[in-house]
């Protein structure tokens, strides 16, 4: 399965400056980054289960914030962490 994963990682800290480093290699041990926090990765379901625990247990859910973007067959979202997305459908109100 083709996927897109981008996160932001809250560096205000060392501890967050290493929860990014981490983010990024395990990112890049299943994928190609395409971008700064954008990595493109083309995994089986196996190695997909894999690499989501290990994001997951890296990634602080009250600061930071981990967006996948499946890209196969049907386009589908996942979110985890700070920043939610908003339905790009609703009206806009300024």
């Amino acid at each position: 399965m083709l996927i897109l994963i981008c996160y932001d990682v809250a560096t205000t800290d060392k501890e967050g400056q290493r929860r990014l480093r981490r983010v990024a290699r395990a990112c890049q041990d299943y994928g190609q980054r395409v971008q700064n926090s954008v990595f493109e990765c083309n995994v089986d379901k196996t190695r997909w289960i894999v690499l989501k625990e290990r994001l997951l247990q890296e990634i602080r859910k009250s600061e930071d914030s981990l967006r996948i973007y499946f890209l196969d067959k049907d386009v589908k979202i996942e979110h985890y962490g700070v920043k939610k997305h908003f339905d790009l459908d609703d009206p806009l109100i300024f």
